[in-house]
This record gives structure tokens, sequence and C-alpha cells, in this order.
């Protein structure tokens, strides 16, 4: 950002990015429909946000892999074919016409995957079938003593242990020194000793092979998104990305259990590792957000949840660090999309916080009830979720449509809320999606 930015105040930031996020620069739209369509997507998006009335409640939809089982795509195919991924997602596009994109670069490339080997998931034909979702592999790839390294620089524990023990093709740079080293012109050959041996050569050969997938993944993924937002006007929803600071160590750096046993063993390194990951965090939030012009930031909230911790511990350990990210996110005209999983009943009071200003994120539940979140979050912040997985897939078309209707009935008249499902939609019946669909156009005009 340039010096001129940084006099703009949080409000007029958050104008500049909606406004670029609207003019869609660089896509050329298939009709001059197509491209009203996408604007006035964006500014029923933005309406929820500011707490107004859309001119017709927006349905966002958390979609994962629904369109391949949709498509008779197997996830397999989806993430080593291209083709396929192209084809199951142009068909979901087409046939539902959503307001927001199901993006094909959430899903990755398997060849990505197995040519850096990577142990902290299993995917589709490696590890978990053909046809299943991604799986997350928990393990302690940061040791209870390895705290202090993470505190000193976070950067070299990356690359030198957290890196090496989840890609198996960078194992080798266990022995490199780290890239602080090289200060001055004596100290760059003793650096460049350990990158001169065999096994960490053939580590930046993989990571160059990998380099060279990626580009061919991310071209196809470009092309298939950019398809369906120029013919239909459907909007990328999510542009920036980041997690809650305890979400990071918790979920791929200490795991649930280990983290759980820090708040009681050592309290004191874990705050300080919490509010050490503040500033990055926020900084990949609002630098993945500019990058994709596209004020929306994605942060599921993963160990949160209602059960996880206590009251407490949640007020200490973690919403303190959440709410610094989300307060650093929005000073910058970015918007949280925070994707509460699970139940967040007893969260309600802590998060309704008078720290951060009205009107710039948006919460979307899972299990939480909504008449609770309407009474607190009125006036306050914008809100979705709540349709039940259960019931799209094993519910009828008729208890779809009454569900979605209950709901704008009760919590979405005042303007503020959002239509969407609550726990990512994997498995659904393509009628009670449809149903989904119906309903809140119907009903969710104002």
């Amino acid at each position: 950002m340039d010096a001129q930015w940084s006099k703009l105040t949080p409000d007029e930031k958050f104008e500049a990015r909606f406004a670029t996020y609207a003019a869609a620069e660089g896509v050329n739209f298939a009709t001059p429909e197509a491209e009203k369509t996408y604007k006035e997507r964006v500014q029923a998006i933005k309406d929820v946000v500011q707490l107004k009335k859309p001119a017709r409640i927006p349905i966002l939809l958390n979609i994962g892999f629904f369109p391949f089982a949709y498509a008779g795509v197997t996830v397999k195919d989806a993430t080593y074919n291209y083709e396929r991924l192209g084809y199951a997602l142009k068909k979901y596009h087409t046939d539902f016409q959503p307001d927001n994109l199901a993006s094909a670069l959430i899903y990755g490339s398997g060849k990505l995957f197995e040519i850096l080997d990577y142990k902290l998931y299993h995917w589709a034909g490696h590890g978990v079938s053909d046809t299943s979702p991604y799986q997350c592999i928990e393990g302690e790839y940061m040791t209870a003593d390895e705290y202090d390294d993470f505190l000193i620089d976070p950067s070299n524990f990356f690359m030198r242990k957290y890196l090496p023990r989840v890609f198996g093709a960078l194992e080798p740079w266990t022995m490199m020194s780290p890239f602080t080293d090289i200060l001055e012109l004596p100290f760059l050959g003793g650096f460049m000793v350990p990158v001169s041996l065999p096994p960490v050569r053939e580590s930046f050969k993989k990571l160059i092979e990998a380099s060279e997938a990626t580009e061919e993944w991310f071209q196809a993924c470009l092309a298939i998104d950019q398809a369906s937002i120029t013919q239909y006007g459907i909007v990328p929803f999510t542009g920036g990305f980041t997690k809650a600071p305890f979400d990071i160590l918790g979920d791929t750096l200490r795991g649930t259990r280990p983290i759980m046993l820090d708040m009681f063993r050592r309290p004191k390194k874990l705050l300080a590792a919490l509010d050490h990951l503040v500033p990055m965090a926020t900084e990949m939030a609002v630098r993945s957000s500019t990058v994709n012009k596209n004020p929306i930031v994605f942060i599921p909230l993963h160990k949160g949840a209602d059960g996880f911790m206590s009251d407490k511990d949640f007020k200490t350990f973690y919403w303190p660090s959440l709410k610094a990210v989300l307060q650093g996110i929005i000073a910058e005209g970015c918007v949280p999309y925070l994707f509460a999983e699970g139940g967040y009943n007893s969260r309600l009071d802590d998060i309704v916080d008078d720290d951060l200003p009205a009107g710039k994120m948006i919460w979307f539940f899972d299990q939480t009830d909504m008449v609770e979140v309407k009474k607190r979050f009125s006036g306050y912040s914008a809100f979705a979720g709540n349709v039940p997985a259960s019931l799209l897939k094993a519910g009828t078309p008729q208890q779809v449509e009454d569900c979605v209707k209950s709901l704008i009935d009760t919590v979405g008249q005042d303007g503020g809320y959002a239509l969407s499902n609550g726990a990512v939609m994997d498995d659904a019946e393509p009628e009670n999606l449809h149903a989904l669909f119906r309903a809140g156009r119907e009903y969710g005009k104002n």
C-alpha cells in the first residue's frame, strides 16, 4: 500500500476495498446481465455486513465436496484431473446459480501433495478413499520444549523444524542454517555449505518440481473460477485467509491434546506465543485480501467452540488474541468472515465486544441458537448460517423450505443477515439444495 493509503481512516479503507471488489477489474463478463448480477451481489454482501437490508438476502453457502458427487466425479478425479474438476464445478454453478463461488482453489492438487510428501493431511486416494474429503492428521509437530525456539524466530522454526516434519521432501532442511546467519560476505560461504549437501540439493529439486505442478494447477483453477464469474456473475466471497492464533498453534503445530495441557502446564509460554502470532495472522489476512482485491477474510474457528475449553479459558487463551487479529483486520478496511464451527452458545456474551466496531464483520454459525444470536448481534455484527447439514441430506424439500422460511422470519427481517448452511456441505440431496435456493430467493426479497 502507498503512503496515501495509510492516511485513510478504517471506514475509508472499507469503502475503497468494496469499490475495488465491485469493479471486478480484469473480468470480462459474458453479458451485461452477468455484470449487473455480479455488482448486485457485491452490494448485497456489503449491505449485510453494514447491518442494512439488502434488496434480497444473499445465499452464501459453505460448499465443500458436494459438487463432485453431484456431477458423478470422484474427489480423486477432481484433485488430479483439472478437466474433471472444472466439469464438476461448472455443473454446480450452472444448475444452482449460487450467489457465491465454490472456488476450484480450495480443493488442492493431489500431484503437489505427492511431490512434497505432505504428512499433515490424507487426501483422496492417499490415505482416504477416492470419494472422501481430505483429513487432517494431527501430531505434535512442535514439541513442548520448543516454545522458546518458536518465540525467538517463527520463520526459522517453520523452515528448519516444522516444514521438514510435515513435508517429507523438505526433511533435509533440518541441515540448513538460519537465513539470518547471512550478515556479511565472510558468512555467506558457511551458510551455503549445508545447501550444497546432496539431500538438501535434492529437496530444492523437489521444490522446483512442486512449483511447476503448482503453476499447472493454479492456472487451471483460475480459468475454472473465471468461467463461472464471467458467465453468471457469481461472486468470489472469500478474498483473504487467516486463523485464530490459538488455532494456528493447536491445529497444526502442537495438536489438540498438547495445547490443552499447555493451558495448565505452561500458560505463560502459550500466552506469549499467542501474542507473537497476532501480527503474523493479521498481516496474512490483509496481504491475501489485498492481493485478491476482495475484502472478505475467511477465519475458520476450530477450538473455540462450546466444550473445547471452559468459559474462563476461552476468555484467557482464545478470545484476546483473536480479538486483536480482528481489530487489525478491520483497521485495514477488511471484513472478517468468522466460521464458528460447532456451537458458540456459551460464547455469545464474550464475542459481542465493545472494543470491536459495529457493522464490520460477518459471523457464520453452525449449531448456535440463532434467536440468541439475533438478540445479541442486533446493531453489532452481521451473521449467517444454521441450516443443518443433516437436513440437507436426510430431510425433505418441504422441510428445507420450512427451515429457510423460519430462519428468515425469526432472524432475517431487519438486515444484517445472510442465508447459509451450518457445517461445510460435503453431502446433500440435490432436490433439498434446490429447495434451499428456491425458498431463499422467493422469501428473502425485501
